[in-house]
């Protein structure tokens, strides 16, 4: 192996995590052998050049991020996370089967409440959860879907098992990412890009679109589709630009919307159209001044009428945080079991409730050996890793889980999987977890071949988090056969419709900022 490997098994043994690209003996998996292939010919000199080729290009196009007050280009290694087609398939099958347990439970917990009847979940639990919105109980969604988009964040353990570690169905947020890292690494690494039989992702904009419109307004024959972004200040703008172009569909903000008798129109230069769905990216508190924030100008008052009149389709619905509560995680394969009749595919990361005595008993004895994480938190904040902690962290952590047990979870530490990273002028093993994607038309449930691999640049660390100072991969999974689409150079050109125009892919991140500036003014 090159020398950019060198001492890479001393470091790998040292994290006792399962390492996806090498066996214990140090030779390369099945999968990512054309890759060590490919990467022993290159000097510490090609990998750097090529890395930073790579950054440039992420600056070039404003795939940025918001790191302590710094836009800084989205850190993309140069070496991918490879998925055999076999261990892609228990995923994809897991994930779709998690997803629509959770559209189950939602339509659930917002009407007859059976779940609650029959003694798998407790009341308190979903009427406690921060997220449930006692403003839309009682309604069915236009369209009949709730869980339109989907990321369901998953880990290896050391055992190289695959776990879910969380669900995110209210504002799930990093395909583009995904779009991007695939445009880079073919250009990046092309050697071994052009040698495996790679599943292509350009097709989610296209997925995404078609699911949107058929879970449109009932009547609606040619139905308009909008993001709703909250500004050019959110750290996830960039997505929300590169989402709106490549399915051909305006890009608005709260201001450029009005509800009218439980219509939802937009402003446009040639006066007012009517939009049928709405593709939200701002979180429920501030969709509607009128039945939630009062001090929000992001939303646009009476979006939430109009969504309970059947006027508009708004995806994903108001209130689907309940599932993101990561208590009510804990009951997922309950959930699956209850209301689909099937064994849970992926199993979750064992978890204890810290709402119950004897969990929180054992807990509270044990602070120091596990991963205590608030039930609404996410980006990694307010998780407080117990070995990692100091005695003063523990004792504040323990005051507040005592005065809110409702309000935490703890989990085992887990050491999750590596994969080779470039560090410096040699390659280490750092720890990743993947955010698979899928789409919800209703019908079926498309889960996107890969998704967002997040990776902990810092060795050792377990948060991979972009805001905690994480970066990504691309991930790619291996076609099982010649009948599956592989990926050939990505071209990202999708135009769904005539009458909107298309950002050209190659334009730069500024003359797409003034097209943008140029389409709200």
């Amino acid at each position: 192996m090159s020398d950019l490997f060198e001492d890479y098994s001393v470091a790998a043994a040292r994290t006792g995590a399962y390492d996806e690209m090498f066996a214990p003996d140090q030779s390369a998996r099945p999968s990512y052998r054309q890759l060590a292939g490919a990467l022993e010919g290159l000097s510490l000199t090609d990998v750097s050049s090529r890395a930073d080729s790579m950054a440039r290009t992420f600056l070039d196009r404003g795939v940025t991020f918001d790191y302590a007050g710094e836009e800084r280009p989205f850190p993309l290694d140069i070496v991918p996370r490879i998925i055999p087609a076999a261990e892609w398939d228990v995923l994809e099958r897991g994930v779709a089967q998690r997803v629509r347990a959770l559209e189950a439970f939602l339509n659930d917990v917002y009407g007859r409440m059976a779940v609650v009847a029959d003694g798998v979940i407790p009341r308190r639990l979903v009427t406690t959860s921060q997220h449930f919105h006692r403003q839309v109980h009682g309604f069915e969604p236009a369209g009949g879907v709730r869980v339109h988009i989907s990321g369901i964040d998953v880990v290896r353990d050391s055992a190289g098992t695959f776990r879910v570690l969380e669900d995110n169905v209210r504002v799930p947020s990093g395909v583009s990412y995904v779009l991007e890292n695939r445009r880079a690494m073919a250009k990046g690494l092309p050697e071994a890009f052009s040698q495996q039989p790679i599943r292509p992702v350009e097709e989610y904009p296209r997925r995404l679109l078609s699911a949107l419109r058929k879970t449109a307004p009932a009547g609606v024959d040619d139905p308009t589709v909008v993001v709703l972004t909250p500004g050019v200040f959110n750290s996830a703008y960039f997505e929300h630009t590169l989402l709106a172009g490549l399915m051909g569909v305006e890009l608005v903000e709260g201001r450029d919307l009005i509800c009218r008798g439980n219509r939802v129109y937009m402003r446009t230069t040639a006066g007012e159209q009517r939009v049928d769905v709405i593709y939200k990216r701002i979180d429920d508190d501030f969709l509607d001044p009128l039945q939630f924030r009062s001090d929000s100008m992001l939303g646009c008052p009476g979006l939430v009428n109009a969504a309970r009149a059947g006027g508009v389709t708004i995806a994903n619905a108001v209130g689907n945080g309940v599932a993101d509560d990561k208590l009510v995680y804990s009951y997922v394969p309950d959930l699956i079991r209850y209301y689909l009749g099937e064994e849970p595919i992926i199993a979750n990361v064992d978890t204890f409730r810290l709402e119950e005595p004897d969990a929180r008993e054992e807990v509270m004895d044990r602070l120091d050996e596990l991963v205590v994480k608030p039930v609404d938190g996410s980006g990694g904040k307010g998780l407080v890793i117990g070995p990692d902690a100091t005695h003063e962290e523990l004792e504040t952590l323990r005051g507040r889980v005592l005065a809110d047990p409702r309000g935490w979870i703890a989990q085992p530490v887990l050491q999750l999987s590596t994969v080779p990273t470039l560090s410096g002028d040699r390659f280490g093993p750092r720890h990743v977890d993947l955010r698979p994607f899928a789409v919800n038309d209703g019908e079926n449930v498309w889960v996107l071949p890969g998704g967002l691999t997040r990776v902990a640049l810092k060795e050792g660390s377990l948060i991979v988090n972009s805001s905690q100072g994480g970066g990504s991969k691309d991930t790619w999974v291996l076609a099982q056969s010649s009948d599956v689409p592989i990926e050939a150079e990505p071209r990202h050109s999708i135009s769904i419709r005539e009458r909107t125009s298309v950002w050209p892919v190659e334009s730069s991140w500024r003359d797409r900022q003034a097209e943008q500036t140029e389409q709200q003014q």
